[in-house]
């Protein structure tokens, strides 16, 4: 399975899966409950986002995370402001963006196994209603790494794209990012049909 994971040995990464996860959703469910102003959702977000300055991860991979997720931003701000207005649009983006984030934080600070084993305890107690565990756990972590990894994708297209000289034209990227976004989703599923998840 493709994984976002940098092994490290400081901060975030020498902190068990469970206390760390519970951490970051306590975060995320804190700037979801801020109130709706945004200068209270910018310190929530600054406050939430300084997670990455723990020894380990830092600054840059902040920046890095969110280059990588520039135009979900876009997208996401320019869609609730045409519907919701310009204060509804900010604080939107700005928690889907402090979510997306976290999430990223804890991708890269976790082995998938890690994670895997945490989210079949979490869930064991579903079983007693017919939940599936081990299921709901696997996707879970596919879920997690998904928009991390379309961002890469997105990425990796655009460098082979300037690196063949093309222009700034957006079809041909567009297309090629299609294209490699389903090609992934087919692998990530042959890969579960052979491991016997279906």
């Amino acid at each position: 399975m493709l994984t976002l994971y940098r092994p490290g040995d400081r901060g975030w990464h020498r902190m068990p899966a469970g206390p760390k996860t519970a951490i970051l959703l306590l975060l995320v469910l804190g700037i979801s409950l801020v109130p709706s102003s945004v200068p209270a959702a910018l310190g929530g977000a600054l406050f939430a986002l300084t997670c990455y300055a723990v020894p380990g991860t830092g600054w840059r991979e902040l920046g890095r995370q969110v280059w990588a997720l520039r135009w979900l931003l876009v997208v996401s701000f320019a869609g609730q402001a045409v519907f919701l207005g310009l204060e509804p649009a900010v604080l939107g983006t700005v928690r889907v963006a402090v979510a997306v984030l976290l999430a990223a934080l804890l991708a890269l600070t976790t082995p998938v196994t890690a994670l895997l084993d945490l989210f079949e305890r979490a869930l064991r107690p579903a079983r007693r209603v017919g939940v599936d565990a081990e299921r709901m756990a696997l996707l879970l972590v596919v879920a997690l790494g998904t928009v991390p990894t379309l961002a890469r994708l997105a990425r990796d297209v655009r460098d082979a794209h300037r690196a063949r000289g093309a222009g700034r034209g957006i079809r041909s990227s567009v297309f090629a990012f299609i294209v490699l976004a389903l090609k992934h989703a087919d692998d990530l599923g042959d890969a579960l049909t052979a491991r016997g998840v279906r």
